[in-house]
């Protein structure tokens, strides 16, 4: 008979994480022998195109929370015990309660560790509410698996601290992009990027304190661009009206694509204050251009900036530090840091199909 992994990701519907799922599921194709059998569990098979997998659909749960906990500690017990599974991957946060020989989560949501404050909780109650409801959930049935995957050193530390924790992969995102550094320069002298969504740990009040500082020494000659409308929600409104009166602060709404390429390319800079990051996307696609990043000096910045020429980094609630680090860029005089990437101690994949392997392997 053979063998059979069951990844299940029914919560995966749309942007990065959806990507990673596909990734995952052609990593397990690549690398499982034909005495394998891959079953994933989504929400929609028609957002997929993988010929070795058989798809289980589950259109109803996304409709509340409810339905999503109610399939991954009730439904997926019995369905475990019809499929018999020899490994039962959750690629969505929750340790679903399953029986199978082997048991692994990954865990991407690193909010539960965000230290939140109260202007945060004024701001967006909902995310506050969501970081203590993730600490719990991410507690349920945990130390059932036999690996707790997590994309960054960092995280393994703070899943380690606190759920004693001695099981954890760290797996760096395979991003996959062309290699761009040899593109035309285009970037326009004192134009600093910031793609973010509107979150409280976003940190988006340091580069109004820097712009004041920075204005107040060079006028007008720079721009600090935001992937916000000010629209969102009612932070994304208090930005705005607190902003107004800095014009230099550009709010240019939510970019597509290739609208975010252009952006990207326009930037003199990349500048990346947030507190808080599984991975740091904008920081991997700053790299792969060769621009200038100005980066948060947290703990999850490192990893994904690695060993690169064109970084400075700076305390993430000083603003007159930020501002001096800019003024340095826009007058290129602007001195780098020496990066190196950081050593991982294993167990460690650097692709989907090391991670496979780690899951299905008896011996981690």
């Amino acid at each position: 008979m053979k063998k059979r992994l069951v990844i299940s990701a029914v919560n995966l519907i749309e942007g990065g994480t959806l990507t990673a799922f596909r990734d995952c599921l052609t990593g397990a194709e690549n690398i499982l022998s034909q005495d394998w059998e891959i079953i994933a569990l989504v929400h929609d098979k028609s957002l997929f195109n993988n010929r070795r997998v058989v798809f289980i659909e589950f259109p109803e749960v996304k409709r509340s929370w409810l339905k999503r906990l109610y399939y991954e500690f009730w439904y997926f017990k019995s369905l475990s015990k019809q499929l018999k599974p020899d490994v039962w991957f959750s690629m969505h946060d929750i340790s679903a309660h399953v029986t199978a020989n082997r048991r692994a989560v990954y865990c991407h949501n690193p909010s539960t560790f965000y230290r939140i404050n109260l202007t945060d909780i004024w701001w967006e109650p909902k995310f506050f509410l969501f970081t203590l409801f993730y600490r719990y959930l991410y507690g349920l049935n945990i130390h059932a698996n036999n690996l707790v995957v997590v994309q960054q050193n960092w995280l393994r530390n703070a899943f380690q601290s606190m759920y004693q924790l001695n099981n954890v992969v760290v797996a760096h995102p395979v991003i996959r992009h062309q290699n761009r550094q040899d593109t035309p320069d285009r970037s326009l002298p004192g134009v600093f990027f910031y793609p973010a969504l509107p979150r409280v740990f976003k940190n988006f009040e340091v580069l109004y304190a820097a712009a004041k500082i920075l204005r107040e020494q060079i006028g007008n000659s720079f721009e600090i661009r935001l992937t916000l409308s000010g629209h969102e929600s009612r932070y994304a409104r208090h930005l705005l009206k607190r902003f107004a009166d800095m014009p230099n602060i550009r709010f240019i709404g939510y970019q597509s694509q290739v609208q975010m390429f252009e952006q990207y390319q326009q930037a003199s800079a990349i500048v990346f204050p947030s507190k808080l990051e599984t991975w740091g996307l904008p920081i991997s696609e700053a790299k792969n251009l060769g621009k200038q990043l100005i980066v948060a000096d947290l703990p999850y910045a490192y990893e994904p900036v690695g060993t690169y020429h064109k970084v400075v980094f700076f305390e993430p609630d000083n603003a007159e530090q930020l501002a001096a680090i800019m003024l340095s860029h826009i007058q290129g005089r602007l001195e780098n840091q020496q990066t190196a990437t950081p050593s991982i101690s294993p167990p460690y994949a650097q692709s989907w199909e090391e991670l496979i392997m780690l899951v299905i392997s008896d011996t981690v």
